[in-house]
């Protein structure tokens, strides 16, 4: 099987990250702490990390969060982005503090009722300290803050044809003054609109795409939006780095980026587990010991494949190319395989005794020896 062929991007640095080019698909997510308090920023932020999230976004709704912007960079290890709307002096001043890029609507910052005259100017004073501090801009453009104009002109919806008019009258806007270093996001809430707003502007430059589906929801719909929508660019090579966007703890949202990737092939990490949906063949409790796997999964880096088959039909086929397999035997037993050969017969109740063993050494020596049976 071919992999991905990915659509061909400029690079940008992010700090210590990549963003396009040949860098791998990154995994981003964004608090949801007062930016003010700082413990629990970072706290929130090295729970993040662990996750594997990969740069960390955090809103500047006032001139206080951009100050301690500083500090909670210098008590992280991932990049930090600052999120702004309107004000451009926050992101003044959250360059100032040393963020390592920097989230604007060049179509609204400085208000909705500025003359055009007046914003160019604004992205301009931006775009020059950006580039004296060496920080990305993402520019940021989302359906529900289109310009008049152009509702107007595509009849007051907000069209893919729409998003992808507006965002790349932001880049040009920020490209007039010599900056390259531009990551563009173009959300939309529907899936459909998202997919083909990023399809149109792919053609038209190679600025690295940051994907996602903004106001996903909650929990499985949130879930499957995302995964449709960011999935659907992906397999077309289209995509730089990505983030799910979910109400709820941010945590949630790295684990579903990374899920995305690894579905894809297109990163690898920590555990992936396989289990069949169960049948009235099935001999093991599958969906118990699955969920006992996945409990150590924040404690495993290195991709680690683990099948759980509730009897012997798809156990032989689907389970041989998982570096562990436990299969439900007529017996009454489980059968143990790795990487789709045959270990040893255990007890249904020497199942998790067994598991944990096996996760407790992966997760510190990523490395499981196992005896095959005489």
């Amino acid at each position: 099987m071919k992999p991905i062929k990915r659509r061909k991007t400029r690079l940008i640095k992010a700090g210590r990250a990549r963003i396009g080019g040949k860098s791998p698909i990154s995994v981003q997510s964004m608090t949801n702490t007062d930016t003010r308090d700082v413990r629990a920023t970072v706290r929130q932020i090295k729970g993040l990390e662990r996750a594997g999230c990969e740069i960390i976004r955090v809103a500047v709704p006032d001139i206080a969060s951009a100050k301690v912007l500083k500090e909670i960079k210098r008590k992280i290890n991932i990049p930090l982005v600052a999120d702004i709307h309107f004000d451009p002096q926050l992101a003044i001043e959250s360059i100032n503090r040393g963020v390592d890029g920097i989230r604007i609507n060049p179509g609204n910052i400085g208000g909705v009722e500025l003359s055009l005259k007046q914003r160019k100017e604004i992205v301009k004073s931006i775009v020059e300290k950006a580039r004296t501090r060496k920080v990305y801009i993402r520019v940021g453009v989302n359906s529900g803050s289109l310009d008049k104009d152009l509702l107007r002109k595509y009849k007051d919806k907000a069209t893919p044809e729409a998003l992808a008019e507006s965002a790349l009258r932001s880049i040009r806007m920020v490209e007039k003054f010599g900056f390259r270093d531009i990551v563009v996001s173009l959300k939309s809430t529907d899936v459909l609109t998202m997919v083909r707003a990023h399809e149109i502007l792919a053609e038209k430059g190679d600025w690295p795409f940051h994907l996602g589906v903004t106001e996903a929801g909650m929990g499985k719909t949130g879930i499957v939006k995302s995964a449709m929508g960011i999935g659907s660019l992906l397999l077309e090579g289209i995509g730089d780095t990505i983030r799910v966007s979910l109400s709820g703890p941010p945590v949630e949202e790295v684990k579903v980026g990374w899920e995305i990737l690894k579905s894809l092939k297109l990163r690898e990490k920590g555990l992936t587990v396989i289990s069949c949906p169960t049948c009235a063949r099935t001999k093991i409790e599958v969906a118990n010991i699955a969920k006992y796997i996945e409990s150590f999964s924040e404690s495993i880096e290195k991709p680690f494949t683990i099948a759980v088959m509730g009897c012997i039909v798809n156990g032989l086929g689907e389970a041989q190319w998982a570096d562990l397999a436990i299969v439900g035997l007529e017996s009454k037993k489980a059968a143990v395989f790795k990487k789709g050969k045959f270990i040893k017969n255990i007890q249904p109740k020497e199942v998790k005794p067994f598991l944990k063993a096996i996760l407790t050494n992966l997760g510190t020596t990523q490395n499981v020896k196992l005896r095959k049976s005489k």
